[in-house]
């Protein structure tokens, strides 16, 4: 039954790979990214419950804030052009 999980979560991966190459507008594709990433933080959980190991959990936390940052990251460099203080 997990590993049916994983790979309805990997098809729903190739789907947004789909929607980023294909976006209307360049906040579709980050917005698709940031999907991608959480099907990604998916994917390493139900990988760790496949194989009895609880510490993948922590990893896909990790994972989650990272890609959180990330995407607030190419929203505010997108919007104005660049991440800090102008100098």
């Amino acid at each position: 039954m997990v590993a049916f999980a994983m790979l309805l979560v990997v098809v729903a991966m190739a789907l947004t790979l789909v929607r980023t190459l294909k976006g209307p507008t360049l906040y579709d594709r980050i917005l698709a990214v940031n999907v991608h990433g959480t099907m990604t933080v998916m994917l390493i959980a139900l990988a760790g419950f496949l194989v009895d190991r609880p510490d993948f959990l922590d990893l896909s936390l990790v994972y989650a804030l990272l890609n959180f940052v990330g995407t607030l990251a190419a929203l505010k460099f997108f919007k104005h052009g660049h991440l800090g203080e102008e100098r």
